[in-house]
């Protein structure tokens, strides 16, 4: 059955290798970008490979809170129903690290977006649908001064908090919908593939990026994660697998969320 999928960070990447093999599949895939050039290759790329079927393109800053509460919009506008969403995008190593909201933009992207986004994008998900988190074998403990904004961290402490972060209220959104709610699930979909974050922040090449692309697929799509709700699928080990300990600490998670919608409703101001 045709699925309507949206993933972040689709302009290159795991991303951009996921929603070709979507396309491929017979998906309508939803892309989304912060580079309008490139983007639009993508769109155009993407839907010559769909024979007919949708590809759309949504333009937004992650970093932005307001440009994810206008990109949420501009899907709603559009779609009564997403049976998935893929949250791809991710920083790790930038020349300037503070946003316009004043936070670190590892957490603003990893962390703090893809919470919003899953919110405002709760109802066309429903019961039905499936919500990927992009996590990492990196993960660190939180400091929440820094996930607020108000402690710097360099480049790999920053990116291994904001991922276990995002690990955590994967686990926490989970437990507190249950069937109500999208299934949710934290993937780490393989260490050092071949995407332009490793490129930059390792100087290696990296692996074949379709393992991501692939295991990201099948958390998409496949029966196996149907019932995986709250759980970290780790692709280095290709199975379900404890996170940090901090991810299965339910009173460090849920200080998390309340730091999060903390730093929300003060961006909303």
């Amino acid at each position: 059955m045709q699925k309507t999928i949206l993933i972040t960070g689709a302009t290159d990447g795991i991303g951009l290798e996921t929603a070709r093999m979507l396309v491929a599949k017979g998906h309508s895939v939803l892309v989304h970008g912060r580079n309008p050039a490139k983007l639009a290759d993508v769109e155009k790329n993407l839907s010559e490979l769909a024979e007919g079927r949708r590809v759309e393109s949504y333009l937004a800053d992650l970093s932005r809170m307001a440009d994810v509460e206008a990109f949420a919009k501009a899907v709603a506008e559009k779609h009564h129903q997403l049976d998935v969403l893929i949250n791809n995008a991710g920083v790790f190593k930038v020349a300037d690290p503070i946003t316009q909201d004043g936070l670190d933009v590892r957490f603003a992207v990893n962390t703090i977006a893809p919470y919003l986004l899953t919110r405002r994008l709760m109802p066309l998900l429903g019961s039905s649908g499936r919500v990927i988190n992009l996590s990492s074998a990196a993960q660190a403990p939180i400091d929440p001064e820094a996930l607020a904004g108000r402690v710097r961290l360099s480049d790999m402490p920053a990116y291994a908090q904001s991922k276990l972060a995002l690990t955590m209220w994967s686990r926490t959104m989970a437990l507190e919908l249950k069937e109500d709610g999208p299934v949710i699930i934290a993937v780490n979909p393989g260490s050092l593939l071949a995407s332009k974050m490793v490129k930059e922040g390792f100087g290696v090449a990296g692996n074949d990026i379709r393992i991501g692309a692939e295991i990201l697929c099948r958390a998409a799509l496949d029966e196996k994660f149907a019932a995986a709700s709250g759980q970290y699928f780790d692709n280095d080990s290709g199975r379900f697998a404890s996170p940090h300990p901090d991810g299965l600490d339910s009173k460090k998670s849920e200080e998390l969320v309340r730091v999060i919608e903390t730093i929300l409703a003060e961006a909303a101001r």
